[in-house]
């Protein structure tokens, strides 16, 4: 044991869990830290103009690097400037150590400026939230916590640390925290029990999320799906959870309207949920979205999600990869000639009905090739044509997601990532964690002009660590996202209705210019023929670009 301060402990303690950055956004409460952070040049604190920014950075950054984050904030004001972030990221279940400097005991007592009780606040949206009372706890404290983000079910720990913590000394040693091995496999009767579900489906549906992508899961999906014969959706995923141009893939449940979501899996006999929530959606539910007749196998590491909801006829606590494998050990042997006959014309099928749904969309898409403002459809074929391979794409699109998967295939771990916490404003900021990540790969963010605004500081960030980024804004100038939901929520009751508080207009954002007053390259298209250039010029500049695209789809009334 050695003798030190607790602002040394902490940074030793970073140290040890070799931590690379730090995510922040100082203040007064913080300045132990932030002085004894330049002693300690193996670590690169990388500050945001606002908090949010440096959730939405750390927050892909856990995800992009399978390593938590660590994040300094300030007092009350700037963990609640970072609480819809934070929430993003506890839903995702992004591994986060969040530290925020405290007054000491007293300061909070009398009730000075800023003070508050971080703990309570954090509590909410984390899994652990605590205040060290003593420098000699910091080590164990720091430990437990990045232990507790990075195990399942993961997600951020708050901890809170008040000045003269940081300034007082005592005996402390320093070690890495000790990760669990929590990859368990499933037990052998519950496994065959699944497989003769699964081997007397007729109609079998899949769905994956984020717990499959974690557990590396990809290649033993898509052989079981294609055993099978089941048609695949993915639920709202912060990473890849099956590959985008596979025949058997259906895209992303309805998380919007309850008729389409049960229109989904509404021929399902037997639905196999595979580390995924059934079902996080935005409206409630009063019954299950699936046919009362359907057998529900779900297998997740996470027993919170299993059955949470809804009845389940199995229920597996389980490594997805490793129910996944022994499923596949067990099952083929379940499988009738007949059943493999139809799982592989199901294949067929498939295939055959997505060669038909490409052609009608590129038909749709060749009618509106050159108008203006930009179709969707023209705008995500270009940004296609121009993307180097091993492009990893941060989606923040919205309402033009549908048209990026389209254009844009993604069947590889670790070139797709997302927000699913719902909250807005992801996208600039995540990108920028996404390539301190993966410094080696190009990072393309594609963010709606609504969301862009509410980290719009990322801009900055990038410009002054020059880090080379592509951004693509889609401006319709609006909240489409709300005028479509307020579209279902009136239907035909919306004639003559208006659009309250949902345009971007009067004036008009022009972001390339915004871009340009924050320090990076910056450029606006209006034009279809523009959209070429503009994009291979951002794409190999080799430093912080934004383009600015006007497209179709503001639903003006």
């Amino acid at each position: 044991m050695a003798k030190m301060s607790g602002k040394q402990a902490l940074m030793e303690q970073l140290v040890a869990e070799g931590v690379k950055y730090v995510f922040g956004n100082p203040g007064t409460s913080e300045q132990p830290f932030m002085d004894i952070v330049q002693d300690y040049p193996q670590i690169q604190y990388v500050l945001a103009l606002q908090e949010a920014t440096a959730l939405g950075m750390a927050d892909a950054y856990a995800w992009a690097s399978g390593r938590p984050a660590f994040v300094e904030l300030h007092i009350a004001p700037g963990l609640g400037n970072a609480m819809g972030m934070l929430y993003n990221s506890y839903c995702a279940g992004t591994p986060l150590v969040v530290y925020a400097g405290q007054h000491e005991a007293r300061g909070v007592i009398q009730e000075i400026l800023l003070a508050a009780d971080l703990v309570s606040i954090a509590r909410p949206v984390t899994k652990w939230s605590v205040e060290v009372q003593n420098a000699a706890d910091i080590p164990i404290i720091l430990r437990r916590a990045f232990k507790v983000a990075a195990e399942p079910p993961r997600g951020p720990v708050f901890i809170s640390i008040p000045l003269n913590v940081m300034d007082q000394t005592a005996e402390m040693a320093i070690a890495a925290a000790t990760y669990s091995r929590w990859r368990v496999r499933p037990d052998p009767q519950a496994v065959a029990e699944a497989a003769d579900l699964l081997a007397a489906a007729q109609s079998p549906v899949m769905v994956c999320g984020d717990g499959l992508a974690l557990s590396g899961a990809l290649e033993e999906a898509v052989q079981l799906a294609e055993l099978i014969g089941a048609q695949v959706y993915s639920s709202f995923s912060a990473e890849l959870a099956f590959p985008t141009d596979h025949p058997l893939y259906q895209g992303l449940v309805n998380i919007i309207r309850e008729a389409g979501l049960r229109s989904q899996l509404a021929a399902a006999d037997v639905l196999f949920i595979i580390g995924a929530p059934a079902f996080r959606v935005v409206y409630s539910m009063p019954e299950p979205p699936f046919p009362a007749q359907t057998k529900i196998v779900q297998i997740d590491a996470n027993p919170w999600e299993l059955a949470k909801n809804w009845p389940a006829t199995l229920a597996i606590v389980a490594d997805p990869q490793m129910g996944l494998r022994d499923l596949l050990q067990v099952l083929p042997s379940r499988l009738s000639e007949a059943a493999h006959q139809a799982a592989a014309a199901r294949l067929r099928a498939a295939r055959q009905q997505k060669e038909q749904a490409r052609e009608s969309f590129e038909e749709a898409a060749r009618s509106t090739r050159d108008a203006v403002p930009i179709a969707v459809s023209r705008l995500m074929k270009e940004l296609a044509d121009c993307l180097e391979p091993g492009t990893v794409v941060y989606d923040e699109a919205i309402t033009t997601s549908v048209h990026l998967s389209h254009y844009l295939k993604f069947n590889q771990p670790g070139t797709y990532f997302n927000c699913p916490g719902g909250g807005l404003g992801a996208g600039l900021p995540g990108a920028l964690g996404v390539k301190l990540a993966r410094p080696d790969s190009p990072v393309l963010a594609v963010v709606g002009d609504g969301a862009a605004l509410y980290t719009i500081q990322a801009l900055w960030t990038a410009a002054h660590y020059h880090i080379p980024v592509t951004y693509v804004i889609c401006n319709n100038q609006s909240y489409r996202i709300l005028k479509l939901n307020m579209l279902e929520y009136l239907g035909e009751a919306m004639a003559g209705r208006k659009f309250i508080g949902m345009d971007l207009v009067d004036p008009v954002l022009d972001f390339g210019q915004i871009a340009r007053a924050f320090g990076i390259r910056g450029q606006r298209v209006e034009r279809p023929e523009e959209l070429g250039p503009a994009l291979r010029s951002a794409l190999r500049s080799g430093e912080p670009s934004l383009v600015d695209v006007v497209i179709e789809g503001g639903l003006r009334r």
